[in-house]
């Protein structure tokens, strides 16, 4: 297997990728290459077929997401007892601080915010952030092509 990283192809890739109206489908030429990027495609490349439950229509972590989660519930599960989600000025839960997270999830972050969903600001965890990390240290089965498509 070659292991070698063409830095060339890479940046094309980037290049071509830029679409200001972030229409689907998911793709880009690169050296006169359609490559595919949407969450089938992804799924495929990675052997990661999304897990569908008998009945349901969406993976599990689609369904936790749509539901309305206890902030309590979440920050049980992620951080140290006695710590939980800062307040923002109405009162309603905003973010999670790293060091109050236990390690598991601290573990999960990292690599959420450097694999998963990439951004440049890692120190919390928002309550989207939670979601997904909470669903890593639950063991929620994902769509992991969706997650990195999107």
């Amino acid at each position: 297997m070659n292991r070698h990283i063409d830095v060339a192809l890479v940046k094309e890739f980037y290049w071509n990728l830029y679409d200001p109206e972030d229409k689907s489908p998911k793709q880009v030429r690169v050296r006169g290459r359609l490559i595919k990027f949407d969450a089938v495609s992804l799924n495929a490349f990675m052997e990661t077929p999304p897990v569908i439950q008998p009945g349901e229509q969406y993976p599990s972590y689609s369904i936790f997401c749509r539901s309305c989660m206890d902030p309590q519930e979440l920050a049980s599960k992620l951080c140290i007892p006695g710590r939980g989600f800062v307040l923002n000025v109405e009162g309603a839960a905003w973010k999670l601080l790293r060091k109050d997270l236990m390690t598991l999830a601290q573990t999960w972050s990292v690599l959420s915010y450097s694999n998963l969903t990439p951004t440049s600001h890692t120190p919390d965890l928002n309550m989207d952030r939670a979601r997904l990390v909470y669903g890593l240290v639950m063991k929620i089965d994902m769509d992991v092509g969706f997650l990195i498509s999107h």
